[in-house]
């Protein structure tokens, strides 16, 4: 029987007077895969840095296997044998594989760097991590720019598992980047090093990923554990309850919605290579879903129908009207657009809360012109307490803000520009299930104000619980839109494929 790898017990840690953790005991075994689970802002942020040596506990007990563990960095961290691979990868593409590997702990002599050590340091590790998932392109050769999302996280994964024996491996959002089939690789490169008695500590917001890579599980909420046990003997509502600290008997809340006119129609649109002569109409009060597989051209119809991509043919109305094909041709129309770029093109990440919310609308925050900090952040202020954004102030800077709370300032903005027509791109991509929830009570009340919305999800329940209509995408084409009580995932997801 596998012993307890890492205990922590009654941790404690605070930021001023901000509670991040409140008394957190957790434990994970040898040889197991353990999830850590909570909203954005829970504390698992906070607990990692703990264990990885990046912050200091106030109080509290840390032992590993049996000793008491308690890292000063980083570094101290690795040498005891706990590697953490971070949701952003931190490696260097025009570096190669091995290169990548032995980065910060590179084998030299005299101040040369040992080429033929470095070599069979990377591929020992490459070896425990990469025949599980076979991938080819995995030499320590090979430039880590070239390699696909799998094959650098792979990279990530050895590079944590090289430079000592790797008692325990924590893994942020192993999966937010990578596809179906890479999942279940990277899946299968978990087991294999939990086989080899590595304890994993697995972070991940898709709770029917955990349940199925996960043996065990802990909640964490406000900084507290408010729960554990054997994954094989829960359901997930039950998770999801303790996270949101409620029975959430109902996830999708649905109003009572009534269909008006049509305020968006979309006629054979053609892009410079996706869309391919798609079609829909969108009318006021109802949310309109659009599936399909990753490339099949779902974001590509919406940057069009904003006028970020170029209009090969075709036409895009807005109340009846059609005019010139740009971004701020759409905001004047009433046209909002989420992207599912959230840091690259969605916000300004180094900006503050109020920069963001009010860049698309700034007329009315001063005279002549202007525009009055205080009545910019006045602006802000209102719409961070109708969301319930989380932050100190509105001059906070929207890059120090949790995912869910930097996705609420971007439905913010739209709001604030009092949007009539909402392409939201994968709304709730990287966010918890509490944010979730909050979004899609969101939308519905949207809905029933007679906003108009155009969703785009890769998860079917998701769009099945939101949405009145769903139309899938395959290959750049456009399928007709359906009422949801038509339709079922599988046949979704049969015609998503071509089956």
């Amino acid at each position: 029987m596998p012993g307890a790898r890492l205990i922590t017990r009654d941790v404690r840690k605070t930021f001023g007077p901000t509670v991040a953790l409140g008394g957190v005991s957790y434990s994970v075994e040898a040889g197991r895969v353990h999830a850590l689970i909570g909203e954005n802002g829970a504390g698992k942020s906070t607990l990692m840095n703990v264990l990885v040596g990046a912050t200091l506990p106030d109080s509290g007990e840390l032992l590993l296997d049996g000793a008491p563990y308690r890292p000063q960095s980083p570094q101290g961290a690795r040498r005891a044998g706990v590697a953490m691979v971070h949701q952003e990868l931190s490696l260097c593409p025009h570096l190669s594989v091995a290169e990548n590997i032995v980065l910060g702990a590179e084998p030299s002599r005299a101040g040369f760097v040992r080429q033929g050590e470095t070599r069979e340091i990377a591929a020992r590790a490459l070896a425990r991590v990469a025949g599980a998932s076979r991938e080819t392109t995995l030499v320590p050769e090979a430039k880590v720019g070239d390699l696909s999302p799998a094959g650098q996280q792979l990279v990530e994964i050895a590079r944590a598992v090289s430079q000592t024996r790797c008692r325990v491996l924590i893994l942020d959002e192993p999966t937010s980047s990578l596809a179906g089939e890479d999942v279940q690789r990277l899946f299968a490169v978990i087991r294999a090093l939990a086989d080899k008695g590595v304890a994993i500590i697995y972070i991940s917001h898709f709770l029917e990923e955990v349940q199925q890579i996960a043996d065990g599980f802990t909640v964490l909420r406000d900084g507290v554990t408010v729960g554990s046990g054997i994954m094989a003997d829960v359901k997930l509502a039950d998770i999801v309850g303790l996270m949101a600290g409620r029975r959430v008997e109902q996830l999708f809340p649905r109003s009572p919605r009534t269909p008006g006119e049509v305020v968006l129609e979309v006629d054979r649109l053609e892009g410079e290579d996706k869309p391919r002569g798609a079609s829909l109409a969108l009318r006021r009060g109802e949310v309109l879903g659009i599936a399909g597989l990753v490339g099949a051209g779902r974001t590509e119809l919406v940057r069009t129908i904003f006028g970020l991509d170029p209009v090969k043919s075709g036409t895009v109305r807005v109340l009846g009207v059609s005019g010139p094909s740009s971004p701020s041709a759409r905001l004047a129309a009433g046209v909002g657009l989420l992207s599912e770029d959230r840091k690259g093109e969605g916000l300004a990440t180094q900006l503050s809360i109020a920069d963001n919310l009010t860049l698309s609308k700034l007329g009315g925050l001063g005279p002549l012109g202007l525009v009055l900090p205080g009545r910019q952040r006045a602006a802000a202020r209102a719409w961070m307490d109708r969301l319930a954004i989380r932050a100190s102030d509105a001059d906070e800077a929207v890059r120090n803000l949790s995912g869910g709370n930097q996705q609420k300032v971007a439905l913010a903005r739209l709001l604030y520009h009092d949007a009539d027509v909402f392409l939201l791109d994968e709304p709730t991509r990287g966010i918890d299930v509490g944010s979730k929830a909050q979004i899609y009570e969101l939308i519905d009340k949207l809905a029933g104000r007679g906003k108009a919305l155009l969703m785009i999800s890769s998860y079917l329940p998701e769009l099945f619980g939101v949405c009145d209509r769903i139309a899938v995408m395959r290959r750049g084409r456009l399928g007709p839109a359906r009422p949801v009580a038509d339709l079922t995932e599988h046949a979704v997801l049969m015609e998503a494929t071509g089956s």
